[in-house]
């Protein structure tokens, strides 16, 4: 499978396990789960080939692991537009965890503090290579500093996805700290 092939089928999974699965004609269970041969028709029908080793291969392959299949099954472990419950259960964070955005986001963020926009969590990272990374993918990266601990001794619920990416309801802006 060629790399143009692998990040072709890589996003076409993103988009329709995490946000628009119904414009392929697949539903995802309530935990996002689809059945994998089911996934394969679809695409096909949609003009999108690709078989159960190459989908084995993009998924083992995938930088971020977006996905995770289990037996005959598929689901993506974060990121979802779409109303999921991914089952996962609280967690207690490291005492600090990292936000990747930009410069053009900080009034916002400084007023509101941390939200999911159209997603249904907030994103953090375990280390500030990662949430820089994630911030670049918009221009020149900032990092902000959430204070996990005191988030959850404040009571805030704090959950880990199957690939490492720390997830909140919100982060009030009294819990951020901007690094450079």
């Amino acid at each position: 499978m060629n790399d143009r092939h692998t990040v072709k089928v890589s996003k076409y999974l993103s988009r329709h396990l995490r946000h628009q699965p119904e414009r392929i004609g697949i539903t995802l269970d309530e935990h996002g789960w689809v059945e994998v041969d089911t996934l394969l028709r679809a695409a096909a029908a949609h003009g999108l080939r690709f078989t159960r080793a190459e989908l084995d291969h993009v998924v083992a392959v995938d930088d971020k692991q977006r996905f995770t299949v289990e037996g005959a099954r598929i689901r993506a472990n974060q990121g979802h537009t779409v109303e999921v419950d991914l089952g996962l259960p609280a967690a207690e964070p490291p005492a600090y965890l990292y936000h990747g955005t930009v410069a053009r986001s900080l009034d916002a963020i400084r007023a509101e503090g941390l939200r999911p926009m159209n997603r249904h969590h907030v994103h953090l990272s375990a280390d500030r290579g990662t949430a820089t990374r994630v911030g670049a993918r918009r221009g020149r990266p900032v990092v902000l500093s959430v204070d996990a601990g005191a988030m959850h001794g404040a009571g805030h619920v704090f959950q880990v996805s199957a690939n490492g990416v720390w997830l909140t309801d919100r982060v009030p802006p009294e819990f951020l700290r901007l690094r450079g």
